[in-house]
């Protein structure tokens, strides 16, 4: 008797302990619908540019959200269409060889502003850093006289370059916090082993700041791949031209007819892929946009 009333008194005990529990802060049901109204506000253009790129004829003067009619003639035509078939392989050569090229200088450069000391390294990043933020607008011009007197214009070259200029200080801004990060011991205890200062920043350094170098990798390559205004100034043919540039030329029926149908379905096409690839490594963009930013 005397054991089983103890054994009532403590599951009693036990009860009254979880349903006094304190519970932590409740999410106030008007954030919910606040949380809710942003995503449908952000998600609402995409949603009817794949609704318009589903859509031909009379169909795309109509304003109803759901096609009537959905097809997907719009996206055969585009895949038809062997210019722009070649943007997108020209997007894409363009796309990876800055990204590498970027990753690859981009790391020794912020090694070197993360780990030696010398005079002026704080004006060299703030250098770097008001690079990020200069209008391509100022250097269009200046490029493109440039470009047509030394025989870059219009060639894929001529494009990666003036990328790589815009590319390679984000790329630097980034990777300068994961170096920081990264301890200093176990480069100096690879250097008492004999390693030299490039066999420990090969061996050492770079697998630890993988991480940084899949974020700015990945940030390079979405810049670089949506931008506009350098592909279509250094750009007069559809051999060189990127895909940004080259959805901004298709043609209608006739002179005065806009595509809207191709037009909205090659832009759902070109970014799928940067859709994909935030939604795949978007742990890894927001840790490359926060790092460094708290120290503990």
């Amino acid at each position: 008797m005397g054991a089983a009333a103890a054994s009532v008194a403590t599951d009693q005990a036990q009860t009254k302990r979880k349903v006094n529990k304190p519970k932590g802060p409740q999410t106030p049901w008007y954030m919910w619908i606040a949380v809710g109204a942003i995503v449908v506000f952000c998600l609402f253009p995409f949603y009817w540019l794949v609704s318009l790129s589903l859509k031909t004829g009379a169909d795309l003067s109509s304003s109803s959200l759901i096609p009537p009619n959905p097809t997907l003639d719009n996206y055969k035509s585009i895949f038809q269409n062997d210019d722009f078939v070649r943007s997108l392989g020209n997007s894409v050569i363009i796309s990876v060889t800055t990204t590498v090229l970027a990753i690859t200088i981009g790391s020794f450069c912020a090694y070197a502003l993360a780990r030696l000391r010398f005079k002026g390294k704080f004006l060299i990043l703030a250098l770097v850093l008001s690079i990020t933020t200069f209008p391509a607008i100022a250097i269009a011009a200046p490029l493109f006289r440039l470009w047509s007197d030394i025989g870059l214009f219009n060639t894929l070259i001529g494009l990666i370059i003036p990328n790589l200029t815009f590319a390679l200080p984000l790329a630097i801004y980034i990777l300068v916090s994961f170096f920081k990060e990264i301890p200093k011991d176990l480069e100096e205890a690879a250097l008492v082993d004999g390693a030299t200062h490039f066999t420990a920043f090969r061996k050492i350094v770079v697998p630890l700041a993988a991480p940084g170098l899949a974020t700015a990798a990945i940030l390079t390559f979405i810049a670089v791949w949506n931008e506009f205004l350098l592909a279509i100034t250094l750009t007069s043919s559809p051999s060189a031209r990127p895909v940004p540039a080259a959805i901004a030329f298709f043609t209608g029926s006739t002179q005065f007819e806009i595509p809207y149908g191709t037009i909205t379905a090659a832009s759902v096409t070109i970014s799928i892929p940067l859709i994909i690839m935030v939604l795949l490594f978007q742990k890894r963009i927001v840790a490359g946009l926060t790092a460094g930013a708290v120290k503990g």
